[in-house]
């Protein structure tokens, strides 16, 4: 099993839909807490609606989202050691959406939705960590930039991060 994630930074709907296609993706969960957006398809009804249009299932999951007093802080600093441990310790009060969102991605090829292209620096790669360690899965971090990023859980190492072109 692998949980994809995917940014929508950079790209437009149809960009973002092909990306989903590529990947063979059928759920897109939206972990954004608020899931509005400036950019036209990917505020909640507009993108639930394209999805729903193309065969895919949209869930939004407002508890794994950011809570906005990191999102704040993290505006005011910059400090992105601080925001990850301000998410870690929202994110160990919500074991039932982790144990929800494991169950879904053993049943559904899903795609952890945020903004952020980048992945190391966007909350949903922390949440795909935690899937990984709840169940097991795989991580795969899907990108418009022409590569995705498979992480896998080793023996020899805590994880092993490896770029592939598309």
């Amino acid at each position: 099993m692998t949980v994809f994630t995917i940014g929508y930074e950079g790209l437009d709907i149809d960009a973002f839909m092909s990306l989903l296609a590529e990947h063979g993706i059928d759920t897109v969960v939206d972990i954004r807490e608020l899931p509005l957006s400036r950019k036209p398809g990917f505020s909640k009804k507009a993108l639930a609606s394209a999805l729903n249009l193309s065969g895919l299932e949209y869930v939004h999951m407002v508890d794994l989202g950011c809570p906005k007093m990191v999102r704040n802080r993290y505006r005011e600093d910059g400090n992105w050691k601080r925001y990850t441990e301000g998410f870690l310790k929202h994110l160990k009060t919500q074991e039932t959406a982790i144990a929800d969102l494991s169950e879904l991605a053993s049943t559904s090829n899903c795609a952890l939705l945020c903004y952020e292209a980048d992945f190391n620096f966007c909350h949903r790669s922390i949440v795909a960590n935690a899937v990984r360690d709840y169940c097991g899965s795989d991580v795969e971090h899907i990108s418009a930039a022409g590569e995705h990023v498979r992480i896998f859980v080793g023996e020899a190492v805590e994880q092993q991060v490896i770029r592939v072109p598309a």
